[in-house]
């Protein structure tokens, strides 16, 4: 048998992928349903519990396949995988529909209430984030209509297909978004979701992890490390990924100062030798 990637692999000794029947071993097999998150911004966690740890963010309208119900003390959790990334893990039941609804839009600001009406003075039932997908039902006025529920301003809403090709003018919109580990959003996000999400925007899929994204050959050229990067170049370290600038700067979201914010290259090249020996690995030309 095959050892998989649990991250990638909706795999445990009790439960798995029916698609990976004969690759792997398992109590047993079943075929995953389809959801769809109908909320904002749901956490993936690595366990079914809330103070588990939160290896990455379901956006609103993504897809998922859903291989358990009822996980958990509480038994109000799902073992999902993401069908973007592949990412498996357990989010809030909760946050999934069974009624899903192919995406008409995608979120084209950085956060934008969702309201019961079409009223901007009426108080939002929540927040959907850039790169966030929804069904638009109808219009009023200046609002759409969600499937899921709700109104959003329709100007934060850009078509399904339209994009913003410069990621790197995307990951300044972030510039001052706090740190979290396995964020996704403004509210908080870390360096390979930081990438991840802009190139969404820019349509382009990638997987999630820093050492995925590192060695993912559909971002392109993997140039050596003593490269100078160009505009717009992931630029890769030990456990860490930046947007480069230009040759001598960079964007990312580091848990020194727990801010997205522009560095220095060399300062970053530095710490990363002092940190584990070694500075930048690779430079990726997009």
């Amino acid at each position: 048998m095959t050892a998989l990637d649990p991250r990638l692999n909706a795999v445990r000794p009790d439960l798995a992928d029916k698609t990976l029947e004969g690759r792997v071993e398992a109590e047993r097999f079943v075929e995953g349903k389809p959801a769809q998150v109908r909320v904002g911004v749901a956490s993936l966690r690595r366990a079914p519990q809330d103070d588990a740890p939160q290896d990455t963010q379901l956006l609103s309208g993504e897809m998922v396949s859903v291989f358990e119900d009822g996980a958990g003390g509480d038994g109000n959790w799902s073992w999902v995988q993401n069908w973007s990334d592949r990412y498996v893990g357990y989010v809030r039941t909760a946050a999934l529909t069974e009624e899903t609804a192919p995406a008409t839009h995608s979120v084209s600001v950085l956060r934008t209430p969702v309201y019961p009406e079409p009223d901007l003075k009426t108080p939002a039932l929540d927040w959907l984030t850039l790169s966030g997908q929804a069904a638009v039902i109808g219009q009023r006025d200046r609002y759409s209509e969600l499937s899921f529920g709700g109104w959003v301003f329709t100007a934060h809403l850009a078509g399904h297909d339209e994009t913003e090709p410069d990621h790197v003018a995307t990951a300044r919109m972030f510039l001052g978004a706090p740190y979290l580990w396995g964020g996704k959003e403004s509210l908080g996000l870390d360096c390979s979701g930081l990438v991840q999400v802009v190139l969404h925007r820019a349509g382009l899929r990638c997987l999630r992890d820093t050492p995925q994204q590192e060695n993912d050959e559909s971002l392109g050229q993997a140039l050596p490390p003593v490269t100078p990067p160009q505009y717009g170049d992931l630029v890769f370290w030990k456990g860490h990924v930046a947007i480069a600038l230009d040759a001598e700067t960079v964007i990312n979201a580091t848990g020194g100062p727990m801010l997205t914010v522009i560095e220095p290259l060399a300062a970053i090249d530095a710490r990363a030798k002092a940190e584990s020996g070694q500075g930048i690995t690779v430079v990726r030309r997009l």
